[in-house]
């Protein structure tokens, strides 16, 4: 009877506790069935003006250009936070810029014993790493994570200090990793901003940018097929999205980074710290659509150039330009990266262009000398800072100069005279 009792407790009780202890790193489970395209897209945008924030369940996210790199939205985006699978952003983007992808691998045993979501590896299979990394960022195989982080690294310890230099390079200084597929640990946390930068600098590699747009792949373990599914509910479903990555665990809850394009507009979407899978999604749709909604493309560059031509137009008369052989001085722009860019739609009539240069200059003038500046306001807050410099090369007056000057006016004086 005792032993029974205890059996009975051990199946209601103490499994469940085990079970819920457990963190994943990803979303392979089907604890919440999503119908994507009914539910959840049927709300898309339709290209209205809607200045209507929408409402967040994510603890912390982000919308960014990806053209600047400028927040076009944020709550709690500095706030450091687990960020779970989507740390394989950074495995992956160390792996294609370090290794040779059509290398083939033995697995560990520590590898194929890493629990959470799983590509299935067994101790001894043979995989390339090419294949290890459509399982890494489709499949999110922290098995798959370890094995790379292995190859590369040597152990997982070194290759977190290879994943924090690179974050380092990149200015991430809110961002520390210890482990190469993102499951729970004190010292693993990023901020929603640095996720989004960190996406923004690994969707610059095609490799990469073509892992994390893929639906589905066939990979082969051991010469045997197998064919995985990208984790991303978006990608395929929503328009424009191409990529990136999805995670969970229980102390980063639901994640997801995405990145989409409309017409001129690219961004990335970052949420962190969703409630469910479904709270994740629509978070992530909600505030695409609120970004496609209310904000369009402008070309900058454009609108810059035409205020200072105007500018010139009105001043170049007025230079000054002591002891200098002639007073046609040209000025020019530093180049912008920065041509098109989103900018909410109530905030096209505040753009504020102020021009700061000189007007006396001292001979001689040389090229590309600095010599003022372009200030871009955008509802009053600074956005773009433009160089202003010198086109033209004056030559300072010498003797021989104010020698011909001389004979000129006294010829002139003669004739006057007579």
């Amino acid at each position: 009877m005792k032993k029974k009792c205890f059996f009975l407790i051990f199946i209601f009780f103490i499994i469940p506790l085990i079970f819920n202890s457990i963190s994943f790193a990803d979303d392979i489970s089907d604890d919440e069935i999503i119908d994507v395209n009914a539910e959840l897209i049927s709300n898309s945008s339709n290209k209205q003006y809607n200045q209507k924030i929408p409402e967040i369940n994510s603890r912390a996210c982000v919308v960014i250009d990806r053209n600047t790199n400028t927040i076009l939205y944020g709550k709690n985006e500095n706030t450091k936070r687990k960020m779970a699978s989507t740390t394989k952003i950074l495995t992956a983007t160390i792996i294609i810029e370090n290794c040779n992808l059509n290398e083939t691998i033995e697995i560990s045993k520590k590898a194929a014993s890493t629990g959470g979501s799983r590509l299935g590896l067994k101790s001894g299979d043979k995989i390339t790493i090419n294949d290890l990394l459509y399982g890494l960022m489709l499949r999110s195989g922290n098995d798959a994570a370890v094995a790379l982080a292995e190859y590369a690294g040597g152990n997982v310890e070194t290759f977190a200090g290879l994943m924090n230099k690179k974050a380092s390079e990149l200015g991430l200084k809110n961002s520390h990793f210890e482990t190469p597929h993102g499951l729970d640990s004190e010292q693993h946390y990023t901020t929603a901003y640095e996720l989004a930068l960190l996406s923004n600098y690994a969707l610059k590699n095609k490799t990469f940018s073509q892992i994390v747009g893929t639906k589905t792949y066939t990979i082969s373990i051991n010469g045997f097929s197998k064919t995985i599914s990208n984790t991303n509910e978006l990608l395929g479903n929503l328009n424009g999205v191409y990529g990136v990555k999805t995670g969970f665990t229980n102390g980063a809850n639901r994640c997801l980074v995405t990145a989409c394009k409309r017409e001129n507009i690219d961004i990335i979407c970052v949420v962190l710290g969703a409630d469910t899978k479904k709270n994740r999604t629509q978070d992530s749709i909600n505030l695409i659509n609120y970004i496609f909604d209310n904000f369009e493309s402008i070309n900058i560059e454009e609108i810059i150039n035409k205020e200072f031509e105007k500018w010139k137009k009105n001043n170049t008369n007025s230079f000054i330009i002591n002891k200098g052989i002639t007073q046609n001085l040209t000025l020019s722009l530093t180049n912008s990266n920065e041509t098109n860019i989103p900018i909410r739609k109530d905030q096209k009539e505040k753009i504020n262009i102020y021009i700061e240069c000189q007007t006396t200059f001292d001979a001689p003038i040389n090229i590309n000398k600095k010599v003022g500046t372009i200030n871009t306001f955008i509802d009053d807050k600074p956005f773009l800072k433009n160089d202003i410099y010198t086109s033209s090369q004056i030559n300072k007056k010498n003797t021989f100069i104010y020698f011909l000057y001389f004979i000129k006016n006294f010829t002139q004086i003669i004739q006057d005279n007579l």
